[in-house]
């Protein structure tokens, strides 16, 4: 299985979302069975390939180029803006199926994968510079989610107010509160901001770790309850967006709620462990290494022209 995956190209995921387009357009025909269930499934293998090919950009193994940073070049970048698009596109097909953002997400897709094909040729960035670039996409990404948890939990607070003045008619007093429509909407805006900017925040924080020290780091107790915490945002999103109950918007207010408990766990992992504190000092260790190496590099240089003059 593993030699299979290692064979996946920029080919294999730009062809399957070339079929996917062409489902789309195949919308101006009029309605053919098994269309819809055909585009879920190829969208699902083009983001399967994609996240292949880019694991086999950043495993260990590519640690071996010297100081070449993983994941830390135009084309990477161009390749993982590509592969949000597209995620993008599969969630919003599937709640809205009946929409043609096909027509504007697949070639946005398509045209970035290109631009990172014609950008092939420009050099990486170092591990140091790396380092430095996802650990500052890991803070804001995290602080973000962070944040939005917070407000949503604000909203939900108001929610609950506001609901129980209403139970027990005190809600046309001189204090008011937003309606419980535009407080269930808000708390639902935030709690998909909070999703998306602690995934972002982890996959930064696991490519950062894989250039400053080639390895994830999962018995980590702050990478644990982070992957925890984004778990549960991403599973309460679902929960939020593709189950009606009775009562939508005391669920999401609930979910909010727990949400924050589980923030409140994962900040507290982080700040009783060295997570939050070595990425500073491991970023100057790796530095140090890199100057240690480029100057041996350049004694053995030396060395070998001196050898080369006397012999000749």
């Amino acid at each position: 299985m593993l030699a299979i995956i290692r064979e996946i190209t920029i080919t294999c995921f730009f062809a399957s979302y070339t079929v996917v387009l062409v489902l789309e357009l195949l919308r101006l025909l009029g309605r053919i069975p098994g269309r819809g269930l055909l585009v879920v499934v190829m969208t699902g293998i083009g983001i399967f390939t994609h996240v292949c090919y880019l694991f086999l950009r950043a495993a260990p193994e590519a640690s071996a180029k010297g100081d070449v940073g993983l994941l830390a070049s135009w084309t990477d970048w161009s390749l993982l803006l590509a592969l949000v698009l597209a995620v993008a596109f599969l969630i919003f097909y599937l709640r809205r199926p009946d929409t043609i953002i096909g027509f504007f997400f697949l070639p946005a897709v398509m045209v970035l994968i290109g631009i990172a094909v014609a950008l092939r040729g420009m050099p990486p960035f170092s591990r140091t510079e790396a380092v430095e670039l996802w650990l500052n996409v890991h803070a804001w990404a995290m602080m973000i989610g962070s944040g939005a948890v917070l407000l949503g939990f604000l909203a939900g607070i108001m929610y609950l107010v506001q609901s129980w003045r209403l139970k027990h008619k005190r809600a046309g007093s001189s204090l008011r509160l937003p309606t419980l429509e535009s407080l269930a909407r808000l708390n639902r805006r935030f709690l998909v901001i909070s999703t998306c900017a602690v995934g972002c925040g982890v996959v930064a924080g696991v490519v950062m770790n894989l250039n400053r020290l080639g390895d994830v780091g999962w018995i980590d107790r702050g990478v644990l309850l982070s992957l925890l915490l984004f778990c549960w945002l991403a599973a309460a999103t679902a929960l939020e967006y593709f189950y009606e109950p009775a009562s939508h918007g005391r669920k999401a207010v609930y979910l909010t709620l727990a949400s924050l408990g589980f923030l409140i766990l994962a900040m507290f992992g982080i700040l009783t462990t060295s997570h939050g504190r070595e990425s500073s000092e491991t970023s100057n260790l790796l530095g140090d290494r890199v100057d240690a190496v480029a100057l041996m590099d350049d004694r053995a240089h030396k060395t070998g022209s001196g050898s080369f003059e006397v012999l000749r």
